[in-house]
């Protein structure tokens, strides 16, 4: 049995990096970008504006991340309904499973957006600046909103199989 005290300063921690991390992701993609879009569409000041954006919320996604790997890993122990690593042996175990398959297309969605999606948006960005062409640049604004939405609904997702779990 887990201590009380651990067990709640462990929800507690969880619940934060949740709200961290799916409200920076809510937040891009439901006000931010459409509102850069609107203000400046494809130019390099939203270029500009979203690269410094990306920089900053992006270390507390990854740090969220591992409070959530690390607190959901403890609190998973602790659960009476979990038998074991890969044990699907009820319906908890089924919502816990869908909850983690949803997680990482959230983390394979992120880590797309930072490694591949906004790099080449920061090279098409200072190839703007430049004065010199970036004709893929609205496909990659494209790719990049398609993304976050997608992104978006893993994290819906995540939040169902959460609620799942908690009524078993």
């Amino acid at each position: 049995m887990m201590p009380t005290l651990a067990l709640a300063l462990s929800y507690w921690l969880h619940l934060l990096a949740t709200v961290v991390w799916v409200g920076g992701l809510t937040l891009q993609a439901l006000l931010v970008w459409p509102g850069v879009e609107a203000r400046w569409g494809h130019s390099p000041e939203a270029g500009r504006f979203l690269r410094e954006l990306n920089r900053r919320l992006n270390p507390w996604a990854w740090l969220s991340l591992a409070v959530l790997t690390l607190t959901g890993l403890f609190q998973m122990a602790a659960d009476p309904n979990y038998h074991g690593f890969l044990a699907i042996d009820n319906a908890w175990t089924v919502a816990i499973l869908l909850k983690h398959l949803a997680v990482l297309g959230m983390v394979s969605i992120g880590a797309a957006l930072q490694w591949i999606v906004q790099p080449e948006l920061a090279r098409l960005t200072l190839l703007q600046e430049r004065g010199k062409p970036a004709p893929h640049i609205a496909a990659m604004r494209k790719r990049e909103t398609f993304l976050m939405r997608a992104n978006l609904i893993c994290a819906a997702l995540v939040l169902l199989c959460t609620a799942v779990a908690t009524a078993l």
